[in-house]
């Protein structure tokens, strides 16, 4: 069904006789459970209503996670092109379940005595507004049913239609600030202990529906806090089953403070002089039974309080006996002399300690959201005790470490994408202090000053010599200063946020480079809809609008292209596409947030355009503009209609292939090998012109020794020493997510130092679609260059290169400079995962290597495979590597000049 709409008349007709077979068979009270528009797809399959079926799924395509709702009494499904009386209510009508309520908290902060709970609720698939101004409702329930109404205010949220990740609906009016009053759950005039769940009640079509306010899964507002109410009361706001929800507690006794003995832990508790007695603490090691008791020694009693003491062996608490072993952690109990118990909370303003073991470890005592008492048996952690933004836009971190410290430096580590930057930390000795100021806007990235990544950026302390992560020291924030953050600081045009995640884990969290009314799907339709003709309707710029490989480099064949326009001294604006502001360009050319209103209208207006990627099915060139598709490969592994077939074929993709290769002028081709391949395999109808790469033209310039120089000095590679690129290809079986794919590192990087590093150094540039991190990168041996700007110029500084399926090598082919192919999964790869256009065990210019040990020797006698591979080498370059002349990048500019006069 799902690539019904690109099938044959008879394959057609084989899905209806099949499905019809398949229906039969099946139980109609499970089909009657299916979502609306599974419900409706397969009765239009029953009836073999293939005009309404194909509607359905060209809506589906269009409108991911979206419904088109009808009926103000009666909601029902309404898709475009499908008559109404094709589907029966019985099948199109909307179930309460199926129009549930979407709420989250964004924001939840203790402010003048009461609590503001801030987020975003609509009704899924209902458009905003569409039932004109019947009221929201909020309340809190108790168990034994009593309600208290809370004040439901309704706020703008852009970040409600963003977050719904639909194109649908709008949902910017979903916006809420509720605030909780705890005096109103006072029961005559009393604080009772007891869990008060929220609820909201929304409008929907025939009535209301009744949701939950659900948690966001990091920062301020996901995490549970505590507020002391006075009278021996407090508030915990917090969430079960990640639902909000806020607990009364009336502590019959709490810790108070915390002290260290040469060889015990003290805790000092309190508890109401005409109160329960409490006897003794219980600790218990978290996921075992039982525990140790310790008795509780009275200490008097000042005004209403009893005091007293209990005195923990550090012994006790020690279970580990290496840093490297996880953190264990204790639960504490209160008992009491009529035999009740509870876990032990603290007291507002609880000071957290730390307390120093062998091995590397230490005794934390600390506390959590809910105000519990935790104690830990960890490694020696930072604890951040100082955090606040400074000068312009700088950020000072500031806390204790007890372990090494004059080793360290600060790592600022991505969250998804394991990025990281490493800083020089200020360290005491005498203090055991240490600090950092980190500028998130200006990051050094070779010889540029970039911003942040957008995401969320973890702080940790790292050994200079470590070779990886594992052993890093996480940085946390002291327990007491919780409340503090998040801190927000917008600078320039992006805002930044020091928030927290597991309580206590501290991250930067980078936002976006997007306006808040260009981000998600709804803000990309409607620019890509409504806005993009009107842009299409002003007058052409004398603009090159350049794109390269998604905004994310500045690189490639359209970089060559940008160079011979400045060479030829014509006068055009310059225009260039830029992912996440993560792209240094030259001055004079004018960087474009990608999906940005100005780069929607950039690529509307700009008499010429330059990618080497595609540029979506949504794009249509309009009259008068030139649209040239450099491309980025020779290809080896079978691409696009030439996987027909195969599990990788995706024929809704192949089907628009003639119309996404229409919107080019003309596409470039690097040799005779290429240009059949590209008309069959992206039904390419229109001009090929086999110009060889620009890109490739690198090897052909007057400059190339002074460019290796300046690379070899960016990079900090010691002189004399040869140059290793390993550069592999991504593995389609090894994922993190869809799209997002994992190092499959097979290369034996501690015996390569050991066998090379005296006279090599080893740079490794991995694919833009893995993610992991290097292990050894920084350490004077494996460089990490996957983030360099243009991996035509390290090919200058290469003298070998390791690759395995990747188009590089044909590229670097035109150097003549030895290559080395680490093709362990060969047969895997060609015969399982992607297919190929030749045979590549026989012509690759170089040996197939399977092992990393036999890799590393290969490049030790590297003259010995130069020689052996010499006549391969140079057929390979023959068939290639063609034309080859350092003037491919004229001739593209040269054809672009030619179209763009006859446009105007």
């Amino acid at each position: 069904m799902r690539f019904l709409p690109e099938s044959s008349a008879e394959e057609r007709g084989a899905f209806f006789d099949a499905a019809a077979a398949f229906l039969g068979s099946a139980d109609p009270a499970k089909l009657r459970k299916l979502p609306p528009l599974a419900r409706i797809k397969w009765h239009l399959t029953r009836e073999r209503q293939l005009d309404a079926l194909l509607a359905v799924l060209r809506f589906e395509r269009e409108n991911p996670g979206a419904l088109p709702v009808r009926g103000r009494l009666r909601p029902y499904v309404a898709v475009p092109g499908v008559p109404g009386n094709l589907v029966p209510a019985s099948v199109g009508r909307l179930r309460l379940r199926e129009m549930p309520v979407r709420a989250k908290a964004t924001e939840v902060l203790w402010q003048d005595g009461k609590l503001i709970v801030r987020g975003y609720a609509y009704v899924q698939n209902l458009p905003g507004g569409g039932l004109g101004p019947m009221p929201r409702l909020a309340w809190l329930r108790a168990p034994g049913g009593r309600r208290v109404p809370v004040k439901y205010r309704s706020e703008e949220s852009l970040r409600a239609t963003r977050d719904s990740k639909q194109a649908l609906h709008n949902y910017d009016d979903a916006g809420f600030e509720l605030v909780i009053d705890p005096a109103k759950l006072k029961s005559r005039g009393k604080w009772r202990a007891g869990t008060w769940g929220l609820t909201l009640a929304l409008p929907r079509p025939g009535g209301y529906v009744p949701g939950k306010v659900e948690r966001v899964d990091i920062g301020s507002a996901g995490h549970s806090q505590a507020h002391y109410l006075g009278d021996g009361a407090r508030l915990v706001a917090g969430f079960a089953d990640d639902k909000f929800q806020v607990t009364i507690d009336l502590p019959e006794a709490e810790v108070v403070d915390q002290t260290g003995t040469a060889d015990a832990l003290r805790l000092g508790l309190r508890a109401p002089a005409a109160g329960k007695h409490p006897t003794k603490l219980r600790v218990v090691r978290k996921g075992q039974k039982g525990g140790a008791e310790y008795p509780l020694t009275s200490a008097g009693t000042e005004g209403r309080w009893a005091r007293y003491s209990a005195e923990i062996p550090f012994e006790d608490l020690s279970v580990a006996t290496s840093a490297k072993e996880k953190t264990l952690d204790f639960l504490t109990h209160i008992e009491f002399a009529d035999g009740s118990s509870r876990r032990a909370t603290v007291v507002e303003g609880f000071l957290p300690g730390r307390y120093l073991r062998p091995n590397g470890r230490e005794i934390a005592v600390t506390t959590d959201g809910p105000g519990l008492l935790k104690l830990h048996d960890r490694a020696r952690q930072a604890v951040v005790d100082r955090l606040e933004w400074v000068g312009k836009g700088e950020l000072l971190v500031e806390g204790s470490y007890t372990g090494p410290g004059e080793r360290m430096h600060f790592v600022l580590r991505h969250g998804e994408r394991f990025e990281e930057h490493h800083l020089p930390l200020t360290w005491s000795e005498s203090q055991s202090r240490f600090s950092v100021t980190l500028a998130p806007d200006k990051m050094p990235q070779y010889n540029a000053l970039l911003p942040l990544r957008t995401g969320r950026w973890y702080f940790s302390l790292r050994d200079r010599d470590a070779w990886g992560h594992t052993g890093d020291v996480p940085v946390k924030l002291r327990a007491d200063l919780i409340d503090r953050i998040p801190l927000k600081k917008r600078v320039a045009g992006r805002t930044y946020t020091v928030n927290r995640r597991y309580f206590d884990r501290i991250f930067l969290g980078s936002g976006s480079a997007l306006r808040a009314d260009e981000r998600g799907a709804y803000r990309q339709r409607q620019l890509r809809e409504v806005l993009t003709p009107q842009f299409k309707r002003e007058p052409l710029r004398e603009a090159v609008f350049y794109n390269s490989f998604g905004g994310k480099q500045f690189s490639d064949s359209p970089r060559a292209v940008y160079e011979e326009f400045v060479r030829r001294g014509i006068e055009v604006e310059h225009l260039w596409s830029v992912a996440d502001a993560q792209v240094d360009l030259p001055p004079g050319v004018q960087p474009l947030e990608w999906h940005s209103k100005e780069w929607y209208e950039a690529l509307a207006r700009s008499r010429y355009v330059v990618t080497n990627v595609g540029l979506g099915d949504w794009y249509q060139r309009r009259e008068g503009q030139v649209v040239v598709q450099t491309w980025h490969g020779t290809p080896l592994k079978k691409i696009g209609a030439d996987l027909l077939g195969t599990p990788r074929a995706n024929l809704q993709y192949i089907a628009s292939l003639p119309h996404r290769f229409r919107q080019f002028d003309f596409v470039v081709s690097p040799n005779a090998f290429t240009t059949p391949i590209m008309r069959n395999a992206f039904r390419c109808e229109g001009e090929i012109l086999e110009s060889g790469y620009p890109r490739n033209d690198i090897f052909h310039r007057e400059d190339r020794e002074k460019i290796a120089h300046r690379v070899r000095a960016t990079l900090g590679i010691p002189e004399g020493r040869k140059v290793v690129l390993y550069a592999p290809t991504w593995r389609d079986d090894q994922r993190h997510t869809a799209s997002k794919f994992k190092l499959d590192l097979q290369v034996d990087l501690t015996a390569a130092r050991e066998a090379l590093s005296e006279d090599h150094v080893f740079l490794f540039r991995k694919h833009p679609k893995i993610l992991d991190a290097i292990p050894g990168a920084g350490q004077g041996f494996v460089f990490d260059v996957s983030a360099y700007p243009d991996i035509a110029e390290l090919y200058l500084i290469t003298d070998v290169l390791i690759t395995d399926y990747s188009s590089v090598l044909f590229d670097y082919a035109h150097s003549g400079r030895p290559m080395l192919f680490f093709t362990y999964d060969l047969e895997h790869y060609r015969d399982t995962l992607r297919g190929f256009y030749f045979d590549f065990t026989e012509k690759a210019p170089g040996p197939l290597i399977k092992t990393s040990a036999e890799l590393i020797h290969s490049i030790r006698t590297i003259d010995t495979v130069r020689r052996t591979y010499a006549e391969k080498y140079a057929a390979f370059v023959k068939e290639f590597c063609e034309p080859s002349d350092g003037l491919a990048t004229a001739r593209v500019v040269d054809r672009m000049l030619d179209l763009g006069r006859r446009s105007r």
